[in-house]
């Protein structure tokens, strides 16, 4: 039982996104505020950065590359080296500028003299547009100082991160850091041994970090989520940190990463560092937790939580139904440095390029997805499989709530798809109350997306969509329950392109069954819908199969067979399985990925889709004009 008032800090570890905040926390803190809570925040990922890359963490790194042998240093070691104080005098200036603090100096690094250049500037000069010209013209033109020296800036980051890499911690990165420690790993193993190891200067920075959030709040428990594998490392180095600091805090773990993959946890040594971990939406089961830690509820009442018991891991969960989706509250950003976060542009796709450029205010329209079907998606998993939605006056609401308290008018609708009939709600009520936002979000190219509705949709603020085209053949999208067809997906992306709304299309390839001839085609249908001004977007991704989808759960209905998983203590998601196509679907990724990357420059769009592969494939099948036909018939 706790000899205090309860206390609240929910953390966002290292590393997420550096241009606006991971929305767990804010959601979190929202709701046990609005649940009379003391409940504070702190991202510690950004905080991470902003003191690696300062003159501080740079003269730091310097002196751990200068007690290594001379002969160990590689060129990108020595480059550093022999511009640190070049690097020194412009760290300062170069964050202030991805963070929009400092504007004017974006004109000197344009010019391509004030920032020491790395192996990162490499791809520069080895670019040449078609034209013969200036190499960035075609993606900033003539006038786009701010966001040329965004993308140099980007890169002048990379090159540290490179240094950093190579002379410091070899697991760090700016998105996936140690990943490998956690992304489906059997055994508690790999990654206890790294939280055994002499501490880098990494972990030591994130020690200090962790240690002054503490004192800072002072709180009696410390929520960490981690939604991806690549802050799962962090996490634990977070907990091991505070336990050592102050051990009566309690310590829980839950988010994303937890909810997919530890959902056989049988390792005890997990509870070393945290002293509880919960499964999906974290608001019942942390209130129910709140109500144990003050004597109020039973160990046995606990909701999806697991606890080391006597040595062994013991799950406890009862029936108590999840908080309903209109009565979570607004996520606030209270606390969040909002005007830190570094706008970086490394990825010059321009969907990518939301991701990473800009701070969105993140929300949700609906819980969970409204189809719940594709065989590929974790459906059997509460995220996904459990649909509950709000009218649209209270998102609206929530909207206005979050302007107020942040300035922004930007918004990342973060569902697996929102719902047509709900954007159309929320569109009628933005329009009703005359509030002009921007926002984009994920959708299925279904039907009901009318070129009236885009138009509405764009009216509201709409800039831009993405959506799941898969692997752009019928056959397969039948069976992995897509419901959608090409040629729907060809009208509806012409919809939205022509209310001037940017479409991306999330691609797929190596879905079971898939042959040679089925990947050829997907690319033509692609071609089509790029020269035919439906998308302006994509990327191809590796299909990958998990554990909790329909093809992981029911590999016979899909032509595969399952590799055995090991036995499983920790973490599992994706699993190997057999296809009898025998396609090297590894050998083909690459032709489609240069493809694409052609198409989105305008490159190629005539050219025969076979010119792109480094081995002999088949000829499509498809019509040349299927789309234009397609498209004819709405």
């Amino acid at each position: 039982m706790q000899s205090c008032p309860i206390r609240v800090l929910s953390v966002i570890p290292p590393m997420t996104q550096l241009n606006t905040p991971y929305p767990s926390t804010a959601y979190l803190t929202g709701f046990l505020r609005s649940r009379g809570i003391d409940a504070v925040q702190e991202d510690i990922a950004l905080a991470l950065v902003l003191e690696l890359f300062s003159p501080a963490g740079l003269q730091a790194i310097r002196d751990q590359i200068e007690a290594q042998p001379a002969r160990k240093h590689s060129p990108i070691i020595r480059g550093f080296l022999e511009q640190f104080d070049r690097y020194l005098a412009t760290v300062t200036p170069a964050i202030a500028f991805l963070q929009g603090r400092d504007p004017s100096i974006g004109h000197r690094i344009c010019g391509r003299n004030f920032l020491p250049e790395g192996q990162r500037f490499v791809s520069l000069d080895e670019y040449i547009d078609d034209q013969g010209g200036d190499p960035l013209a075609w993606a900033f033109g003539a006038l786009g100082v701010q966001d040329r020296a965004r993308h140099f800036a980007t890169l002048y980051l990379n090159d540290l991160a490179d240094v950093l890499r190579e002379a410091v911690d070899p697991r760090f990165e700016f998105v996936r850091y140690g990943e490998s420690l956690a992304r489906s790993q059997p055994t508690f193993e790999p990654l206890a041994r790294a939280l055994a190891a002499a501490p880098t200067l990494v972990d030591s920075t994130l020690k200090n970090l962790a240690i002054s959030a503490v004192d800072r709040n002072k709180p009696t428990i410390v929520l960490i989520s981690v939604p991806f594998p690549g802050s799962v490392y962090a996490a634990f180095r977070i907990a091991q940190a505070i336990k050592a600091h102050d051990a009566t805090i309690v310590t829980v773990l839950g988010g994303g990463w937890v909810n997919t993959e530890l959902r056989e946890l049988k390792e005890p040594r997990v509870f070393d560092y945290f002293d509880y971990v919960t499964l999906d939406d974290g608001e019942r089961p942390i209130l129910a937790l709140l109500e144990h830690l003050e004597g109020q509820r039973p160990r046995l009442n606990l909701v999806r939580t697991y606890a080391r018991v006597d040595g062994k891991v013991r799950y406890f969960t009862n029936s108590e139904p999840d908080i309903p989706f209109a009565e979570v509250g607004t996520p606030t950003w209270d606390g969040l440095p909002l005007d830190r976060y570094l706008s970086l542009l490394d990825m010059l796709n321009p969907m990518h390029r939301l991701w990473s450029d800009g701070r969105w205010n993140k929300l949700t329209v609906a819980h969970g997805c409204y189809w719940k079907k594709c065989s590929f998606c974790d459906v059997s998993l509460d995220y996904i499989g459990r649909y509950d939605g709000a009218p649209a006056a209270l998102l609206v609401d929530r909207i206005e709530s979050i302007i107020e308290e942040t300035g922004q008018t930007g918004f990342h609708f973060v569902d697996e798809a929102a719902p047509p009939k709900a954007l159309k709600s929320l569109a009628d009520e933005l329009q009703k109350r005359n509030r002009a936002i921007s926002w984009w979000g994920n959708i299925r190219f279904e039907k009901s997306f009318t070129p009236e509705l885009c138009n509405q949709l764009a009216d509201s603020g709409c800039i831009a969509v993405s959506g799941g085209l898969e692997v752009a053949s019928d056959r397969l999208l039948t069976l992995m329950k897509k419901g959608v067809s090409v040629d729907q997906v060809a009208r509806v992306t012409r919809s939205f392109s022509e209310a001037g709304v940017l479409v991306h299309a999330y691609l797929m390839y190596g879905f079971p069954t898939q042959t040679i001839q089925d990947t050829v085609d997907a690319l033509e249908y692609v071609r089509q819908l790029f020269a035919e001004g439906c998308i302006q977007s994509g990327f191809f991704h590796r299909f990958a199969c998990t554990v909790h989808s329909p093809v992981g759960l029911n590999p016979a209905e899909y032509g595969i067979k399952l590799k055995p998983l090991p036995p499983i203590t920790f973490a599992t998601n994706d699993v190997e399985f057999i296809d009898q196509t025998g396609v090297d679907h590894d050998s083909l990724g690459k032709a489609l990925n240069k493809a694409l990357y052609n198409y989105m420059h305008g490159i190629g769009l005539d050219a025969n889709v076979r010119s792109w592969f480094d081995i002999k494939v088949p000829k499509t099948t498809v019509p040349r004009d299927f789309v234009a036909r397609a498209l004819s018939r709405r």
